[in-house]
């Protein structure tokens, strides 16, 4: 490993951390945890998937997807609708709570990827995106078995 290799590394790790931090600040002023926030942008992705449908999109099991779902539904997030061909079977949908939520959520994020761009060129923001695509594709070659050198 070369010191710049390194130096590379701990600063994409410390920028994602950095993110990752500054938004789990700015979303939880309401009280919804980060993997709350992430099912309910799922249910707004997703509007009518079923509970065992959002446990797949969201690769999480069904009994957890139905905790998180549960804790929306009695904060006012999310409601559960009987599917018209299946009685046996729930939709989720979104509350005009869960729905505001959402939209002050998509400000957050687009605000904070247009200021953390600040100073960079559409040049740079272009190779900022390319040089991160490559680090992802040869981790995820990587995480195949595949050895690069």
């Amino acid at each position: 490993m070369s010191e710049r290799e390194h130096l590379a590394a701990e600063a994409m790790i410390r920028a994602g951390k950095a993110h990752r931090s500054y938004l789990e600040h700015r979303l939880n002023k309401n009280g919804l945890f980060r993997g709350q926030h992430q099912v309910l942008m799922c249910v707004w992705k997703n509007l009518g998937a079923s509970q065992k449908e959002l446990a797949g999109l969201h690769n999480v099991s069904t009994a957890t997807m139905a905790v998180t779902l549960k804790k929306l539904e009695k904060g006012g997030y999310v409601r559960r609708l009987v599917d018209q061909q299946d009685n046996r079977l729930n939709k989720i949908g979104l509350t005009e709570k869960g729905l505001a939520e959402v939209k002050a959520s998509l400000k957050i994020f687009g605000d904070t990827e247009h200021d953390m761009f600040a100073g960079f060129s559409e040049e740079e923001k272009e190779k900022v995106c390319e040089y991160l695509n490559r680090i992802r594709e040869n981790l995820e070659r990587m995480q195949e078995g595949e050895v690069i050198r």
